[in-house]
């Protein structure tokens, strides 16, 4: 199945923007022509461009040409724009704002086009995932019907016409171009959530195949959540012509459904989440989809669910035009560690001992990347099962052993080496790192150390890496489909601490939530959470029945610095034809709280790097990806860096200015044969702002 990438002219009393030939393989049609169609560039999650007129001599005399503010599209400003435009026939377009808003940029000159916005009242401001979210979609019948779509707030499908902005009548339950996406998203045996408050929303682009549009669902953090019982997740593919419902897929089995068995004592009906929030990929050569499944509610407890809890963290692939299930493969067996499947699965053609192999490679939290063939499932290095330890948390259910990928596709710290992961920066400071374990439970290598009733006057908590903040996140991957390398940033430098509390009286099922005993209980929010203009005040604590002091514990840093030594975020490029990383080296400037502590005064500290959520884009000779944090090294403006790497080498051959850090993957395209760069950049003090780089003319 092929899209149809022939479009008619914008015609919209503008003059259309030509474009210059650029070479692309026939393998690329989302970046063919220079253009980008997909929120990775194409649907097999490559983010790559053959694009070649920004190279390593040249990175550095990049100028900014023009930006784009998002701080008015909506009642506040925006500090979190995740957000990565899509660009076909020199018109981007984009979603931005605190209400969600579509707009359409001229690729050349940043001018707003128009612009959709929705007023979703109370069901927005209740949304499990709010602001700009991450983007919207492009279709095109080839003949002059051509539509971006994307997914609200408040958990809608909104089809606009591409040149105009006005919604689509054809489309949709009631033929306005909107279709509630909440009808048919349930809870327990089947019922029906409500409307306005029901909990489910979507952050990720929804996925254009052929003419089906594809969209996931995603609640609130699992961490506090207050009950079990929650909306279910799914995933379901809509003719993108009608919005009529062409399939549906159940990531928690019912009965008669493949899976079901693995939630014992009928578990499948009181429980939810399960949810695919990152970004889905399609292989259209063989008609299958991909999903990256989330944890099962709760993140931390699962004593409601018994067994594996199929298809929890799961890479699963089903048939793109029916959804049936083909094959799955079970990253974290019965999951409560928060390992969820983030990232978009990367569907490749490569080389392995001689053969041609269609794999299908999955970066991880883990900072494991997992590789199977696309059509069998089967791994294509070996993934033994292999003993971890056993909690002791009353009611639990814990799998004796858990999945674990060769140690050469590890691309990141996804195992501890204590004491040598600790910080190094003077012997006094690893000694007073070794001094803390004390109070921290910790298996070596702690990546399934199990979660435990922590106490402010015992033990504290379970240390683990590659959890919630551990490796490769929402952003994702990319790769060259020439080489079959992948490039991924993993962050290294968090040790997540895992212990639980019972819940206040009256706050929740779940018996154990995120916790500490002698500690105030504090409710956990996704970021974000309560930023729509409608949204109701959030309230930061559940006050505890017996007022609980606060009280202080020894944090996992030491002088203000990370426990764990450097680097504290990489970029790594992982050779897939091989099995193997190439190089890995640090990505992002040294924060100004290591560069100026006054315990390392005089000492020649190399990069560090930083421990962030970026995105990649890759092009014919580089890989490119800005820093997300903020830093001042004295040398030039306080700012953050978009930087260069050479693709087989890893050196950083080339860096631009920004006033904020990275938020949202950048990408690249070509108007009148100009060569353009967009990356996202917001957070502190710095509204969402689209920044557009290109040389300057001759």
């Amino acid at each position: 199945m092929k899209i149809n990438l022939l479009k008619s002219a914008i015609a919209i009393g503008m003059m259309a923007t030509g474009l210059t030939s650029f070479a692309a393989s026939a393998d690329e049609p989302g970046t063919a022509n220079g253009e980008w169609h997909h929120y990775t560039g194409d649907v097999k999650g490559s983010r790559y461009s053959s694009l070649d007129q920004v190279n390593a001599d040249n990175f550095e005399d990049l100028e900014m040409v023009w930006s784009f503010s998002t701080k008015n599209l909506g009642t506040r400003a925006e500090y979190k724009l995740e957000v990565t435009p899509i660009m076909v026939d020199g018109v981007l377009y984009a979603t931005a704002g605190t209400r969600r808003t579509a707009i359409a940029l001229d690729g050349a000159t940043g001018e707003l086009m128009w612009m959709h916005s929705m007023r979703e009242g109370l069901r927005a401001g209740l949304a499990p995932r709010q602001l700009s979210g991450r983007g919207l979609s492009y279709w095109s019948d080839g003949n002059g019907d051509d539509r971006v779509l994307y997914v609200t707030t408040g958990y809608k499908l909104v089809a606009l016409n591409a040149h105009t902005g006005v919604p689509i009548n054809e489309f949709g339950s009631d033929g306005n171009g909107i279709l509630d996406l909440k009808v048919g998203a349930v809870q327990g045996n089947e019922v029906q959530i409500d409307l306005v408050t029901g909990e489910i929303g979507l952050h990720s682009t929804p996925t254009i195949a052929g003419d089906l549009v594809i969209v996931g669902s995603a609640m609130k953090e699992g961490m506090t959540i207050d009950n079990y019982n929650n909306t279910k997740g799914l995933v379901r593919a809509f003719n993108v012509r009608t919005g009529e419902l062409a399939w549906q897929f159940d990531p928690i089995p019912r009965p008669g459904q493949f899976g079901n068995d693995t939630w014992l004592d009928n578990s499948w009906e009181r429980n939810g989440n399960t949810g695919v929030w990152t970004q889905i990929t399609v292989d259209e050569k063989n008609e299958l989809v991909f999903l990256a499944i989330e944890s099962p509610a709760s993140d931390f407890y699962g004593g409601h669910r018994p067994g594996n809890n199929l298809f929890g963290e799961s890479l699963v692939a089903v048939d793109l035009n029916t959804g049936e299930y083909k094959w799955h493969f079970q990253v974290v067996h019965h999951p409560i560690w928060d390992h969820d499947l983030s990232s978009a699965p990367l569907v490749m053609d490569v080389e392995i001992d001689g053969e041609d192999r269609e794999i299908i490679a999955l970066p991880t939290k883990q900072s494991f990347i997992y590789a199977f063939d696309r059509i069998t499932g089967e791994p294509i290095w070996d993934i033994p099962e292999v003993p971890v330890p056993q909690g002791n948390v009353p009611g639990e259910w814990y799998s004796p052993t858990q999945p674990h990928p060769p140690m050469d596709l590890m691309y990141g710290r996804g195992k501890l080496n204590l004491p040598d992961d600790f910080i190094d920066f003077t012997p006094e400071m690893r000694q007073a790192a070794i001094d803390k374990m004390d109070r921290w439970n910790w298996d070596n290598g702690a990546m399934y150390n199990p979660p435990l009733l922590g106490d402010v006057n015992g033990v504290l908590g379970a240390i683990n890496i590659g959890a919630t903040t551990g490796g490769t996140n929402w952003p994702g991957a990319s790769f060259d489909p020439e080489t079959g390398i992948v490039y991924a940033p993993a962050s290294q430098s968090y040790i997540d601490n895992l212990t639980l509390a019972p819940p206040p009286e009256g706050y929740s099922n779940v018996d154990y939530i995120a916790g500490r005993k002698g500690q105030p209980f504090r409710m956990m929010y996704a970021s974000g959470t309560g930023q729509n203009p409608d949204a109701p005040k959030v309230e930061s604590a559940f006050e505890q029945a017996d007022n609980t002091p606060p009280v202080e514990i020894p944090s996992l840093n030491v002088e203000g610095l990370s426990i764990l030594k450097p680097p504290y975020g990489v970029l790594s490029a992982i050779d897939m034809n091989a099995g193997k990383v190439l190089w890995s080296v640090p990505h992002g400037e040294t924060p100004d709280n290591v560069r100026n502590h006054p315990k390392l005064k005089g000492m020649d500290i190399p990069r560090t790097g930083q421990a962030a959520n970026v995105g990649v884009v890759v092009t014919k000779t580089l890989v490119i990806v800005g820093d997300q944090r903020i830093t001042n090294p004295g040398d030039r403006e306080r700012g953050a860096m978009l930087r260069a790497y050479d693709k087989m080498t890893g050196e950083n051959v080339g860096e631009v200015w920004m006033p904020a850090g990275q938020s949202g993957s950048p990408m690249t395209y070509a108007v009148d044969g100009k060569q353009y760069i967009v990356v996202s950049v917001s957070g502190g003090a710095h509204a969402g702002e689209f920044r557009a780089y290109a040389l300057p003319d001759d």
